[in-house]
């Protein structure tokens, strides 16, 4: 019976990764005890080792999927009082509206996918230049992150890329594009020659997306709606839509050009992975299936066709003009889509589903994981040292605070910190209104910019990494920190030297 549990507990990750967890899980209280017993800290200390091993789950995300493993380690927090489920909930509630994106948005993108497959394959097609379609991704990402939001762009992104992906392995496996029931998690059915043009296929979708994700931290810094911390920051700074632009451009600005000079580069020069070509054989597939579409549209197709074109259009001045949090703007769109394209049946609503609730899942333990931060004040050391030190240094070490801290946590949280802090020192006259406003920009552009280095540093970059795209695409969470490494690099140096010469 013992052996059956052993082997039904994280089913088949590998026997390594089984230990690990349980070592963690069986160290954490010891080390409690024994630092606490010495005089030590031991819960700050233990909060750390609590933070680190999440990052280790979300690290091997392929191993395993992070829900479960870090799921037992926040259970243990809570059991250890290194947190509590009313601290949770608060972070929970705290981040409501990413949960509704997250459940809705998401969901609302997948009833929209015949029209950006279409329009997206077409541009596959037209744009031969694998510089020139990089670019476009980075930039199209950019500008739409910086009016609509991160994560909503990083929904469509994966959907296409999926959509693409699907198109070729059902082809390579000898089926017709109409086939709706392959597998394409199942490599056994393709060609010799199908399998080394899908790795090659695979690295070029990992170069797009990774493009593209970047792309979303070049836009989501420069408006308040780019990304969650932003508004926050616009609100405690009293800033309006147009200010809180200006003054984030000595910044922003910068930054983006710098971040499209670096997509061109690591594709020209295949810096960190990148450079891969589309193969030829790949692209006739795809002509292939554009002939094919465009010669079996139905009528039934093209009414289909012309309301998810309608509804994107909602959705794009909804999200634009902000008439509600945009997760109920998604919970709109799939209302329309649904009820317009005839789909009605429960169990076909469902497959919408499947890509965001996990994730959802996912983020709530983490969220745990924040709270045990919160509570144990881990991030402390770093704010009071920050705080204390002359005011023209300030800004530039709240951007490498901000970025550090983001990256090996959460974006949003961090800056939460960090902004009412500084408003708690502007009340009690320790800084002026000028200074105040200068750490707000360091604050926003720290949290924003250098958190592309880690899959956890962005919520929309942890959501590619766990989504059902990543595997099939052979993007681990070491990959994703190695393509991002150039553009972390230089955006972070690009934005450091903007706030010391340019604020």
């Amino acid at each position: 019976m013992i052996s059956e549990i052993q082997k039904l507990f994280l089913g088949n990750s590998p026997i390594w990764y089984k230990q690990t967890i349980v070592a963690f899980l069986i160290i954490n209280p010891i080390a409690l005890v024994l630092f606490n017993s010495i005089g030590m800290n031991g819960n700050f200390i233990v909060g750390w080792m609590f933070l680190l091993e999440f990052i280790f789950t979300l690290a091997l995300a392929l191993k395993c999927y992070p829900l479960q493993p870090g799921g037992l380690l926040a259970i243990e927090a809570i059991v250890l009082g290194l947190t509590t489920t009313k601290g949770i909930y608060y972070e929970i509630e705290h981040n409501l509206e990413v949960i509704l994106l997250l459940i809705f948005m998401v969901a609302g993108i997948y009833f929209m996918k015949n029209l950006m497959l279409t329009i997206f394959t077409k541009l596959l097609l037209k744009v031969k230049s694998k510089i020139n379609l990089s670019l476009m991704f980075c930039f199209a990402a950019a500008i739409l992150s910086a009016f609509l939001d991160a994560l909503t762009v990083t929904a469509v992104l994966i959907g296409v890329t999926i959509g693409f992906y699907r198109v070729y392995h059902t082809v390579s496996s000898g089926k017709d594009f109409s086939n709706k029931d392959h597998n394409y998690n199942d490599d056994s059915s393709l060609s010799d020659i199908g399998t080394e043009d899908l790795e090659s296929f695979k690295a070029f979708l990992r170069d797009l997306v990774m493009h593209g994700a970047v792309g979303t931290a070049l836009g989501g810094v420069c408006t308040i709606v780019g990304e969650p911390q932003n508004l926050l920051i616009a609100k405690v700074a009293g800033w309006e839509f147009i200010e809180f632009v200006i003054r984030m451009a000595p910044v922003t600005m910068p930054v983006f050009i710098a971040g499209l000079l670096t997509c061109f580069l690591v594709e020209r020069f295949s810096i960190a992975g990148f450079g891969n070509q589309l193969p030829e054989s790949v692209r006739n597939i795809f002509n292939d299936f554009d002939v094919y579409e465009t010669q079996n549209t139905t009528l039934r197709h093209k009414a289909e066709l012309v309301i998810e074109s309608c509804v994107a259009v909602f959705l794009v001045f909804a999200l634009a003009f902000h008439v509600a949090a945009v997760g109920l703007i998604g919970l709109a769109v799939i209302i329309l889509l649904t009820a317009f394209k005839g789909i009605t049946e429960e169990h076909h609503l469902g497959e919408a589903f499947h890509e965001a609730l996990p994730f959802t899942a996912l983020l709530a333990v983490f969220f745990a994981i924040v709270s045990v931060i919160n509570d144990q004040q881990l991030f402390l050391p770093v704010i009071t040292y920050v705080l204390a030190q002359p005011l023209d240094v300030q800004p530039p070490l709240f951007f490498v605070a901000n970025g550090f801290l983001s990256a090996i946590s959460d974006n949003v949280f961090v800056a939460t910190i960090y902004i009412n802090e500084v408003k708690a020192a502007l009340d009690s006259g320790v800084i002026n209104r000028e200074q105040f406003d200068l750490l707000a920009v360091s604050i926003n552009t720290g949290t924003n910019i250098p958190s592309i280095a880690t899959p956890n540093g962005q919520a929309a970059f942890l959501f590619l990494l766990t989504s059902s795209l990543a595997p099939l695409i052979n993007l681990s969470y070491l990959r994703m920190v190695m393509m991002a490494l150039p553009y972390t690099i230089v955006l972070s140096i690009v934005g450091f030297l903007s706030i010391v010469y340019l604020l």
